[in-house]
């Protein structure tokens, strides 16, 4: 009775409407993934490429900050020796640097 009812205005349909809001949204995705998801699946192909090239007697860091030398290469796992005679099991997407030959004899 207080309140009149409300009745939505028609309009012509704007044929570019569709286009300019969609726009938009198409200009954030390519912002995320140049900014974003590009550099992440980047990094993630290089550490790849360093786990699949490990060998016997490579000189690594893992993510976690254990610094030895690669004493064997299995399929998902290597024994690091971290020490004279110590040796640890450690999975391959562990390692996060590979040293150059001679670093673990300067630290």
């Amino acid at each position: 009775m207080l309140i009149s009812n409300a009745y939505a205005q028609t309009t012509a349909a704007d044929p570019t409407g569709g286009l300019m809001g969609i726009l938009p949204m198409v200009a954030m995705f390519a912002l995320l993934w140049f900014l974003m998801i590009r550099p992440q699946m980047k990094k993630a192909k290089e550490h790849k490429a360093l786990v699949e090239a490990l060998a016997k007697g490579d000189e690594v860091i893992t993510q976690a900050g254990m610094a030895g030398k690669i004493a064997d290469v299995g399929d998902t796992y290597l024994l690091l020796e971290v020490a004279e005679g110590v040796q640890i099991k450690f999975q391959k997407q562990a390692v996060g640097v590979v040293l150059p030959k001679g670093t673990l004899k300067t630290l």
